[in-house]
């Protein structure tokens, strides 16, 4: 980190201190150094999403122990490694087209052929198939490419809950963790634009959350109510659809791509007043 950045960084300016993706939908999160946001989001992250025998999303609320999977994706070459030590490994073939419902939201796709979907059948002890669908469509929300959380907002959680020690940013499942910021204060960008290193990002909304995030982020088991402690002391706000939801975190999507690394700076931009109402 050059000597400038440092300095800003210590006068309070937020920062990029982790970035984690995850090829496979409910996998283990990889750690990665940096990223290149595209309009679409990460290309890798994402990817892939699991199905059940009637088309159905199979993720961490029906099985927690999914995220005991780990994963590595690069150049269209997938591992899975499984809590038993067996991996399943190979270059990635397509076959049959498949539609899988996303909150009401239909994802196109096609079924992957290969040895991944057997083994995930044999981890699971049920018919599990592997889906890719094209970079960015296998998302939560529509135009919500980006999320981020702040340290400062993950230690008021432990606070306020009386948790020893530090609330793991994996529960939340993230693409950024800031640190640099006053607790919640990303909440404060939602309908800003903010420089995330050389991309840009629009601030859509705050995330509302799920029981995944009582989930311990290691082995899928719920260890620690989240949501009754951010009940206590945040107040719910409505989605894009008017449902109320717990607030915690942010999303968006990106107006210009651009690289980004572990260090690097967020800035909130002043856009001009035609930007701001385009």
């Amino acid at each position: 980190m050059s000597r400038s950045r440092r300095a800003r960084n210590l006068c309070g300016v937020p920062s990029v201190t982790r970035i984690s993706i995850s090829p496979v939908k409910g996998l283990a999160l990889v750690e990665v150094g940096e990223v290149q946001l595209e309009h679409t989001g990460v290309a890798a992250n994402r990817r892939f999403h699991v199905v059940d025998a009637d088309g159905r999303r199979y993720n961490q609320l029906r099985n927690g122990s999914l995220v005991q999977i780990r994963q590595r994706y690069e150049r269209d070459r997938l591992t899975l490694q499984f809590p038993d030590g067996t991996t399943a490994d190979g270059e990635v073939g397509l076959g049959e087209p498949i539609t899988t419902d996303f909150y009401g939201r239909p994802v196109e796709g096609r079924l992957v052929e290969g040895p991944w979907s057997g083994a995930l059948s044999l981890w699971a002890r049920r018919e599990l198939r592997l889906v890719q669908s094209p970079p960015g469509a296998a998302v939560d929300r529509g135009r919500g490419h980006v999320s981020l959380v702040s340290r400062a907002s993950l230690d008021e959680l432990g606070r306020q809950s009386g948790q020893d020690g530090e609330v793991d940013a994996r529960r939340f499942r993230m693409l950024f963790e800031l640190d640099g910021c006053d607790a919640h204060e990303e909440d404060a960008w939602v309908k800003r634009h903010i420089r995330v290193g050389e991309a840009l990002v629009r601030v859509r909304g705050d995330v509302g959350r799920c029981a995944i995030t009582t989930q311990n982020p290691d082995t899928g088991v719920p260890d620690f109510d989240t949501l009754r402690t951010i009940k206590a002391y945040r107040a719910e706000t409505a989605n894009e659809k008017g449902k109320n939801h717990l607030p915690f975190g942010v999303y968006g999507e990106v107006v210009e791509p651009g690289k980004v690394a572990l260090g690097d700076d967020v800035d909130v931009v002043e856009l001009s007043l035609l930007e701001q109402t385009a």
